[in-house]
Formats: structure tokens, C-alpha cells, sequence
């Protein structure tokens, strides 16, 4: 069993220790974070979509998806701050081995699917505002990378605050426009009104609700509300609930008002005008400046961008969630960021390269359906997780909330069914091919046979729902002897930590150890001769070493110089092996940022390299 904590990074790392409305708002923020996937350029598409082929009338599916998700995001929020596990974990750990990395790549599907709905918006918000062909603004946004890692280390507050920022330019761009078209209130107010959908209007239905209750935001959630620290007793634990459920309400009910408002704004401008075919993003920004002149076009553009930006972070930590909790894998946050949206460029770029660019929109409500389809995977294990009265004790969901629940995913899944069946049937009329019996169809059968074991697994296996800690149980502590480093290896680079690196390297051994004080030359010359180069630098370092070794003579200790050439953390390696060092004394310089990734690697490098104990002294 791991012994990670849920984004480690920051896990309760903001204090609750306030009072009055100061408590209150150390606990807002976790749903704000999710609220940016609520109104990502792929709702964008099937509100648009939605608005300019069928005006208000599905509003109504806008509000139902809004009130699902206020439901599951609370859920979500629930198994977070009662159990302490995210989503993920909770799964891993309930069910079988086999079935978590399917689970796994459903969700990683999703976030692709995501993704690629932030890729499209942010390639279309360039081109829009600045005219960049859409090709150069997909690639420009690999480049996100670095904003990330630079927010990461930054902290979850300032984060919480990039994202808030980026939210509030989205929802005041649309409050603007909302006052320029002027639509009619009693037609939408008639358009919440539920309807029978079927053929396109389904299609762009389940796109809005794949768009609004997205899944990886359920494993997001639950991993969020853990950087609150809290008391974890009856009290705290219920307090950290209620102000979990007013950040959820509040934050839900603004993107469904951002939400809300695309779509009037599609169809109070493009349906109402007899524009009925404006699934397109870009063609509703040149009918904007058709209709309403320069200024709700460049605020509609701005808006997909902030959009786009907001989303792709939140993205990434739903991605670090799912690998961590499903798989127990772990691998660095910005590299975590460049495969998937790696992932996540390429069709878009086939897309381009093969369909042109017009295709695009539709590929943005495809990936939305993606979202949708992947639902229940997340949703099911969630309401079994939250109701298992013996493990959430009195916290477990009341016996109404757990029939709304189900009656949500029962919709859902019905739902997607529905589209999968009836797109299957669209493509054996179309194309009668091979791969629709092969490939498709057995598919559709597995994936379905799958979400049926996951609902009936945990009733026939309820002792399985324990979710344990996530840490394995206490060894016993044998007797404890001191150990005595006879060869001391002191990694020495000439900078000002070199005096803590000895200084603490000096306590661990004492008169009787042998030290080893070890620079490595990095030149050019250097790399390429190796021991027999005698360079300017070379010399200099070797004596300063000297030095050292002088000065440490002088206070009684015993210490050798070496020098390796090259790779630093190959060198030190190699050092260390051939003098057989028993323990290797380092410093950390500390970088942050993108300066870790450029300097900061020589550390964690070698302690890959050997196998002895790594001193690390900041």
C-alpha cells in the first residue's frame, strides 16, 4: 500500500485555524478549480451548438447537469474530506488489481478528451484575437507547461487565485454580451421546460452533459478539499463538509450561469437571425462581429482563452490524481503535462492535416461525448463509496441522497447507451464495414459488461469497500545501533553551501572517518579528454580542493581530493563506487521552478546512480 498522500505537493497545506468569515473563505477554492471545467471551450461548442439549432429549448438540459453535478461534486468532496482518500485511491484499493487499469485508461481517455477541448479553444481563442493559424496555435500551447510548473510551485492559494482570475474575465466577458444581444426572457424561461430528445438534439445533449459533469473532476474534487487542514474530529470533519458544500453551490452555479449564457447568446444571435447551422466556434465569432460590431467578438475571443488556459491546469492535477491513486505511479508534474497534451495534439493535428480546419468543432463535441461516455465509471464507485455507512460512519449520504444519486447515473448511463446504440446504427447504414463488427461492436460489449461489474461488485463483496489508509501497517523497531562511516564522500561544487555540506558531514563521521571531497569538471574539454585534460579550470579546482583538504588537516581531519570529468551525476557515481564510500553528503540548492528543472537535477540523478545512503543538506 503507498504511503503518497493525495498531490502530496500540497497536501493540507492551507490552514483552517480562523474564524468567523475568515474560516469561510480558507475553505473556497477547491471548487473554483473544478468550476473551470464547467465552462472549457468544449461546453463552449455544444452550447453553441445547441443554442444556434434548437434556440433555448435545451436550457433545461443545461439545469438538470448543473443540479447532477452539485450532487456528485459534493459527493465527491464527501469521500475526500470524511475518508482522506481521493477517488482514485478509493478505487485502487476496492477493487480488484485487474480492473483499476482499465479504470485508469478510461480516465486518462477523459483527460485526453479534455485536453483536446482546451488545445482546440486556445488554438481558435489565437487565431481569433491575433490571426495565428490554428496549426501554430496548437503547437504554442505545449508551451503551458512552464505556467504550470511555475503555479505549482507557487503554491495552491496563488493557484486557486490564477484560476478565480481566469473564471472571472470568462464570466464578465459574457455578462457584457448578455446586455448586447437582449434576448427575450420569456422564451427562456419557457426553454426550461423539459423536452423528448432524440437524433442530434440527444447527440448535443449528452455533449452538454459530458461537457458539465465531467469525470475527471470527480476525482479532482476529492483530492482538492484535502489541502485543507482541518481537525479530523466529529466536529471538524462536519464543519469541513458545510463549507465544502456552500464553495461547491456557489462556484457550480456560476459556471451554470456562464453556461446558460452561451447558449442564449447563440440563440438569441445566430437561431433567432435564421442561423441555424452555427456549430462552429470561429463562425460565431464572425457572426458576432456581423451583428454587434468589434467589441462582443474580441470579449468572446479573450474569454475562450482565459477559458482554455484556466482548464488545461486543472487538467493536469486531475491526470498526477488518476496515475497516482489507480496505478500507485508517480512521475514528475510537467512531465505528466507534456504526455498528455502530447496525447491530446496529435489527433487534433491529424484532424487539421486530414479533414482541414473546419473539422475541428466537431471534433470539440466529439471529445465531450468522450466525457460523457466515460461517466459512469467514476460515478458508480463514488455512490457506493459515500454510502457504506461502516466506513463513513454517520457522515455516510442520507437514503435520499443516495436514490438522487442513483437515479443520476441511471440517466446517464441510460443516456449513453441511447447514443452508442443509436451511432452504431448510423455507421452500419453509412458504411457497413468490417470494423463494426470486429472492432466496435465487441468494444461497446466490454465496456459495458465492465461498468455492470463495478456496479455489482462491491454488493456482492462489501467487506472489499474497506478503504484502507493509504499506508502500509508500522514495522517493529529493532534494537537501534550507531553506525560508524568510516569513507564519507562530500560532493563539493565551490558555491557558498560547501561550508554546511562539510559542516554536516563532519558530525556524521568525527576525526576517525576518511573523507572524500569530490568536484566534478564539466567542461566541454573536459566531457570530451576526460582525466587527461589540464584546462584552466581543471587546475583551479584542483586547488581549491587542496585547499579544502589543507585547511581541513589544520582541524584534524583526515579528507582526500577527487576529481571526476563529465556528467556530474555519473562522476560522483563512479567516485563513490570505486573508493567505496559508505555515505555521500550533498547540498540542495533549493531551485524552484523552471530553475529546477535546468540545474536542479544533479541530486535526485545520483542517488538513482548509487546504492549507499544519500546525505542531502539544504
Amino acid at each position: 500500500m503507498s504511503n503518497k498522500k493525495s498531490l502530496s505537493e500540497v497536501h493540507e497545506s492551507i490552514t483552517t485555524e480562523k474564524k468567523g468569515w475568515r474560516k469561510i473563505l480558507a475553505f473556497l477554492g477547491p471548487a473554483y478549480l473544478v468550476s473551470v471545467g464547467y465552462m472549457d471551450p468544449g461546453n463552449w461548442a455544444t452550447d453553441i451548438a445547441g443554442g444556434s439549432k434548437f434556440g433555448y429549448q435545451l436550457i433545461w438540459v443545461l439545469l438538470m447537469s448543473n443540479l447532477i453535478a452539485l450532487l456528485l461534486q459534493s459527493l465527491s468532496a464527501r469521500l475526500g474530506i470524511v475518508r482522506g482518500l481521493d477517488l482514485a485511491q478509493a478505487s485502487r484499493n476496492a477493487y480488484p488489481k485487474w480492473v483499476n487499469f482499465p479504470l485508469f485508461i478510461l480516465a486518462q481517455t477523459a483527460i485526453i478528451a479534455c485536453d483536446l477541448a482546451e488545445i482546440i479553444g486556445m488554438a481558435i481563442g489565437l487565431n481569433l484575437l491575433f490571426g495565428l493559424p490554428l496549426i501554430w496555435g496548437i503547437s504554442i500551447t505545449i508551451l503551458d507547461t512552464i505556467l504550470l510548473l511555475f503555479l505549482l510551485n507557487k503554491g495552491m492559494r496563488k493557484m486557486e487565485a490564477f484560476i478565480i482570475g481566469m473564471v472571472s474575465v470568462v464570466g464578465l466577458s459574457f455578462l457584457v454580451e448578455m446586455f448586447i444581444v437582449e434576448p427575450s426572457v420569456k422564451e427562456v424561461i419557457k426553454g426550461f421546460e423539459p423536452s423528448l430528445l432524440s437524433g442530434e438534439a440527444l447527440y448535443i445533449a449528452i455533449g452538454i452533459i459530458g461537457a458539465t459533469v465531467m469525470p475527471h473532476n470527480l476525482y479532482l474534487h476529492s483530492s482538492l478539499v484535502q489541502t485543507r487542514k482541518f481537525e479530523r474530529d466529529r466536529k471538524g470533519i462536519k464543519e469541513a463538509i458545510k463549507f465544502n458544500v456552500i464553495d461547491t453551490a456557489v462556484a457550480l452555479n456560476l459556471a451554470f450561469f456562464v453556461n446558460a449564457a452561451i447558449l442564449i447568446l447563440a440563440a438569441a444571435a445566430f437561431y433567432k437571425n435564421g442561423f441555424h447551422e452555427v456549430a462552429e466556434i470561429q463562425d460565431a465569432h464572425k457572426l458576432l462581429t456581423n451583428i454587434f460590431g468589434n467589441v462582443a467578438p474580441a470579449l468572446f475571443a479573450i474569454a475562450l482563452i482565459a477559458a482554455g488556459q484556466s482548464s488545461t491546469v486543472t487538467g493536469t492535477l486531475a491526470g498526477q490524481i488518476i496515475m497516482e491513486g489507480h496505478l500507485n505511479l508517480r512521475i514528475q508534474p510537467w512531465l505528466r503535462r507534456l504526455i498528455t497534451r502530447l496525447l491530446a495534439i496529435v489527433p487534433a493535428f491529424f484532424t487539421i492535416l486530414h479533414f482541414g480546419e473546419d473539422s475541428l468543432s466537431a471534433l470539440l463535441i466529439l471529445s465531450q461525448v468522450v466525457l460523457s461516455l466515460q461517466l459512469g465509471f467514476a460515478i458508480i464507485p463514488l455512490i457506493h463509496f459515500t454510502s457504506d455507512k461502516k466506513e463513513m460512519k454517520e457522515f455516510a449520504i442520507k437514503t435520499w441522497v443516495k436514490i438522487l444519486a442513483w437515479i443520476s447515473a441511471l440517466v446517464i448511463v441510460v443516456l449513453n447507451i441511447k447514443l452508442v446504440v443509436e451511432e452504431i446504427s448510423t455507421w452500419k447504414a453509412e458504411n457497413d464495414g468490417w470494423y463494426i463488427y470486429v472492432i466496435v461492436i465487441p468494444m461497446a460489449i466490454i465496456i459495458a459488461l465492465l461498468l455492470l461489474y463495478i456496479f455489482i461488485y462491491p454488493l456482492t463483496n462489501p467487506h472489499n469497500l474497506k478503504v484502507k489508509l493509504p499506508h502500509g501497517d508500522a514495522l517493529e523497531i529493532a534494537t537501534v545501533e550507531k553506525i560508524d562511516y568510516k569513507r564519507i564522500g562530500i560532493a563539493i561544487d565551490f558555491s557558498k553551501h560547501d561550508r554546511n555540506t562539510i559542516r554536516h558531514a563532519l558530525i556524521q563521521g568525527g576525526k576517525h572517518a576518511h573523507y572524500y571531497l569530490i568536484h566534478v569538471v564539466e567542461t566541454a574539454a573536459a566531457r570530451y579528454h576526460g582525466q587527461t585534460v589540464l584546462d584552466h579550470e581543471t587546475q583551479a579546482d584542483m586547488e581549491n580542493l587542496k585547499k579544502y583538504q589543507d585547511n581541513l588537516a589544520e582541524l584534524g581531519y583526515h579528507a582526500m581530493p577527487q576529481i571526476g570529468f563529465g556528467g556530474t551525476a555519473r562522476a560522483i557515481a563512479e567516485i563513490s563506487n570505486k573508493q567505496n564510500i559508505e555515505l555521500l553528503v550533498m547540498g540542495a540548492h533549493g531551485h524552484k521552478g523552471l530553475k529546477d528543472i535546468i540545474f536542479g537535477t544533479t541530486v535526485n540523478a545520483v542517488r538513482h546512480k548509487v546504492s549507499i545512503p544519500v546525505l542531502i543538506v539544504r
